[in-house]
């Protein structure tokens, strides 16, 4: 009796450790199974927020632009900049650049077209002078600042902390991106419409505001206040009859910069390239 009540009470703990084995895997597996659901319900809430809440800024942005994308993803990578994919594991080519690429040329095709219908009288230097103005970064900037493209642009921590969000050379990129998606989401005419509406519209006042503007003198101040002496002018054309006749002036300036412009007298021509070289001399940051 006694070996068999060994037996038994070794079957016993055998049979009792058998059984408490599995039950601290099942209390595990249960308390994993409870965490997993709470993350489930917690993700479940989450998304249809965040979804609601990136529906509300496409909204936002379409209202500001005038224009309501078909394709969200394009609106998205023409408002991404280089520094918010470069430490990311996203691509390079996730970035608005190449749209800005494309939309450059949309634009120039956009803007050339309209003034080529509006001033059928101006000859070829006087409608690219006037279109160098219309696509310049300062006007670009200037626009994309109007529609506050710059609070939806996505960018690094880093280029935000240093004013990237209201840097020229962004804004203009950023709206010529976002031509670019224009044209591929809608085709040319709802890029062109774009273009008008938010950039052409505002053209006469420019016009008005570049005639009142000395650039000749502004240059000289330019180069006489980082002692570079006096810009050089000097015609190297004049084409045409004497009473249509139409002046190629060249400028240097010390050597840094070399502005050409074009006008049916020497007086224009010589403040078309000053504008040209001072806008050289602005996007070097001299």
């Amino acid at each position: 009796m006694a070996k068999g009540d060994g037996r038994a009470k070794t079957a016993g703990v055998q049979e009792t450790g058998a059984a408490a084995k599995p039950r601290r895997p099942q209390t595990q597996g249960w308390a994993r199974t409870r965490g997993v659901s709470r993350w489930k319900k917690l993700f479940a809430w989450l998304l249809p927020h965040r979804a609601a809440g990136e529906e509300k800024r496409i909204r936002e942005i379409g209202r500001l632009i005038r224009y309501r994308f078909r394709n969200h993803e394009l609106l998205e990578q023409a408002l991404t900049h280089r520094s918010f994919v470069a430490g990311s594991k996203a691509n390079r080519l996730d970035s608005n650049e190449r749209l800005e690429l494309l939309g450059d040329a949309v634009l120039g095709l956009a803007v050339t077209e309209y003034l080529f219908r509006r001033f059928p009288r101006k000859p070829e230097g006087e409608l690219t002078s006037i279109k160098s103005l219309v696509v310049s970064q300062q006007v670009l900037s200037r626009v994309a600042r109007q529609i506050r493209l710059g609070d939806h642009i996505r960018m690094s921590q880093a280029e935000e902390r240093s004013g990237g969000r209201e840097r020229p050379s962004i804004l203009s990129d950023c709206l010529e991106a976002l031509i670019g998606a224009i044209y591929l989401d809608g085709g040319f005419q709802e890029a062109m419409r774009f273009v008008r509406r938010h950039i052409l519209a505002g053209m006469d006042a420019l016009l008005h505001e570049e005639m009142l503007r000395n650039y000749k003198s502004e240059l000289l101040e330019f180069a006489q206040a980082r002692n570079w002496g006096n810009p050089v002018y000097r015609v190297v054309r004049e084409e045409g009859p004497d009473h249509e006749k139409m002046f190629t002036v060249e400028v240097d300036v010390a050597g840094r910069a070399r502005g050409i412009g074009t006008g049916r007298t020497k007086k224009v021509a010589e403040q078309q390239a000053a504008r040209e070289a001072l806008r050289q001399l602005q996007n070097q940051g001299a």
